[in-house]
């Protein structure tokens, strides 16, 4: 019954989600929100996001074993593969903000709490598995032109792509590759997390939903996809530290775009209220996420006994 809850959500006997057709001018102003809501909040936004980059680079050795030179580009490419799934605490700063509650950094941790909170970890596995996959590709198109040698220096590999048939080769099918790659992900994932977020859907319908909003709006989704990939190698560049600013503002400007895009809810779900003591949000991710038990109500009822013992 959990995994079906997990799949299907408690809300699918209701009507589905409403899609609305938006413009540019629609994906200028759910920028302009984001950096809004980053302006508003940006110690909480570096403080989560500071573990991003570490952790990207850690990936990246571990999982290449080598050279990590010429997966530079895949790297910073797939951090939009994943960006949905990692960008899922600032959707929830911004639900918070929205609705002029009080924000800590704590409260990108009350999805932890959410009866959605399996679906959304099933999603983010989804998209660490196409992330994976693509690192494998991206690894076999340059062994396919390079072989297995490694780039002596950043000089010699710039050198042998830009200036050689197999370098232009690596480009062309590279990118051709990850577009296809850019444009699965970006169709099952636009509005599916703060979907999660804001309804009890299950994975199915928010996916479902995500490809509709892709469908009525081709264009302008294509541009946003633009958009997002473009920011995140930017913010890729200087050894994946950018991505501290770059991802909450693409974390805020993307609720704001779910907003735009699909119809609220008639019978919208409440913002859980944070418990005045919380301690163990950090130490639960991301076993809580899967966990069948809601922890945090445990700890408050724990918080609540202990008080009464005091007095």
């Amino acid at each position: 019954m959990e995994h079906f809850h997990v799949l299907m959500g408690a809300d699918t006997i209701r009507t589905r989600p409403a899609i609305r057709t938006i413009g540019v001018a629609d994906l200028k102003d759910a920028l302009k929100r984001g950096i809004a809501d980053f302006s508003a909040m940006p110690t909480h936004a570096v403080f989560l996001c500071v573990i991003y980059p570490i952790v990207g680079l850690v990936m990246a050795r571990l999982i290449l074993g080598y050279d990590v030179l010429p997966m530079l580009f895949p790297l910073a490419a797939g951090f939009a593969l994943v960006g949905p799934f990692a960008a899922v605490g600032f959707y929830e700063l911004s639900r918070r903000r929205e609705q002029g509650l009080d924000i800590s950094w704590e409260d990108a941790f009350d999805v932890l709490r959410l009866p959605s909170r399996g679906a959304i970890a099933l999603l983010g596995l989804l998209l660490l598995a196409i992330f994976m996959i693509w690192i494998a590709v991206a690894e076999a198109i340059y062994i396919a032109n390079f072989g297995y040698a490694p780039a002596a220096s950043m000089p010699d590999f710039l050198h042998q792509v830009f200036s050689t048939p197999a370098g232009w080769t690596l480009i062309i099918v590279g990118n051709l590759v990850g577009f296809l790659f850019a444009v699965a992900v970006l169709t099952i994932s636009v509005v599916s997390f703060p979907l999660l977020l804001d309804r009890d859907v299950g994975a199915v319908e928010a996916v479902l939903t995500s490809v509709r909003a892709v469908a009525a709006n081709p264009l302008t989704m294509s541009m946003w996809g633009l958009i997002v990939a473009g920011l995140l190698v930017i913010g890729s560049l200087p050894l994946l530290f950018g991505l501290a600013v770059v991802v909450p503002v693409l974390g805020h400007s993307t609720w704001h775009l779910y907003r735009k895009v699909v119809e609220p809810d008639p019978n919208p779900r409440p913002v859980l209220q944070r418990p005045p003591r919380r301690r163990h949000y950090a130490a639960q991710f991301p076993a809580a996420l899967f966990a069948g038990e809601d922890r945090p109500a445990l700890d408050d009822h724990r918080d609540r006994a202990r008080a009464q013992s005091d007095e």
